[in-house]
């Protein structure tokens, strides 16, 4: 059923300005009952951040930016959805055209700028929520703040009661500035601060999952101070990662490459499995990752999995391959489950990191 919906819908989505593809995908999945997707094996549940997960395949944040269709896309076979980034106040974003398909090489790139429709409109679209399933809120603050740490502490008082998790989202190259926050010393003041609130919310809501989602273009020095202050301030996983401000010599659409903005998809594969491997051997166990960067089909995702991902988040690959590649991906993490005679993916989290840490860097 969803591989026909996908059949019918990508072609025209596909002619449209991506924007305006995005809209109506959301609009449909508001306005027409979706089908269910089948149960989900055992050997598929994965335990993290102390949340059981059905699957451990997410929708990534930039999709559901204002919370429209978090069930929908949990009833589509998502074992969790991450809606936001959520800004304290409505924003516009930057100016349209802010999203580009690089058909030839399966890549994205977008500068948003946290658009937003802000913190009341999403709330209101959580407690509205009828269904049941994991969703993270991911966090970010306004462009004109003039305290950005205080837009995330505001939003984690706001967000306490609906969200399963949160994400403190420091690593968007479309907001000026605000990747100077994962700076060691920016990170620990906004770190102290997050938790601090997320703490004070716990008498009434339950502690909370938080994560930290940051950037693929961090060089290594930086890398291991994100991780030792991640580390020391007690989060409870990480993101790895978000879009890179890179452009590999490998694209092919060379005109839209000039385009401002992040780059997704698979061209940021290498780079952001490298980054997964290179966060998990600094973690050393102390809390999961979340790997996130060009997964479009099941070998993608297993070697995010086996660099150290105990989840995995898509996006730019639903865009040319349709909502069908989640079961896809489910099927093809089953089969090797099978093969190898393994009962849970857990088996083989970060069996290549080291490896991996010790290739030539991805260019």
């Amino acid at each position: 059923m969803i591989r026909a919906f996908d059949h019918l819908t990508l072609p025209l989505l596909r002619k449209l300005d991506p924007e305006d593809a995005h809209r109506l995908a959301i609009k449909g999945l508001r306005s027409f009952p979706m089908p269910r997707a089948k149960p989900d094996s055992p050997r598929l549940a994965t335990r993290a951040f102390g949340l059981d997960f059905p699957n451990p395949i997410g929708m990534a944040a930039g999709f559901d930016k204002n919370a429209e269709v978090p069930d929908a896309l949990l009833r589509l076979g998502f074992g969790f959805v991450e809606v936001g980034s959520i800004t304290p106040l409505p924003q516009p974003g930057n100016p349209r055209p802010r999203m580009f398909r690089l058909e030839e090489d399966g890549g994205v790139i977008n500068r948003m700028g946290f658009n937003s429709d802000g913190a009341e409109v999403a709330l209101r679209n959580l407690n509205a929520r009828r269904g049941r399933g994991i969703v993270g809120v991911n966090l970010g603050a306004n462009k004109e703040s003039a305290d950005r740490t205080g837009d995330y502490v505001k939003l984690i008082g706001l967000f306490a009661g609906v969200a399963s998790y949160f994400t403190v989202n420091v690593s968007s190259p479309n907001t000026p500035g605000l990747r100077n926050l994962q700076q060691a010393s920016a990170l620990d003041e906004l770190l102290a601060r997050v938790i601090d609130a997320r703490n004070r919310a716990r008498t009434e809501t339950g502690a909370v999952p938080l994560l930290l989602k940051i950037a693929p273009d961090l060089t290594l020095s930086e890398l291991d101070d994100v991780v030792h202050v991640a580390r020391a301030r007690g989060v409870d996983g990480m993101i790895v990662s978000n879009t890179t401000l890179a452009r590999p010599d490998t694209l092919r659409a060379r005109g839209l490459a000039l385009e401002q903005g992040g780059l997704s998809g698979r061209p940021l594969q290498r780079l952001s499995t490298r980054m997964v491997a290179e966060t998990f051997v600094r973690a050393e166990g102390a809390f999961p990752l979340i790997g996130v960067g060009g997964i479009d089909s099941g070998g993608a995702a297993l070697m995010k999995i086996r660099a150290g991902a105990t989840l995995i988040q898509l996006y730019s690959s639903l865009v040319y391959k349709g909502l069908g590649l989640v079961e896809s991906i489910k099927a093809d993490l089953l089969s090797t489950l099978r093969r190898t005679g393994r009962d849970s993916l857990s088996e083989i989290v970060g069996a290549d990191a080291a490896m991996i840490t010790a290739e030539e860097w991805p260019v």
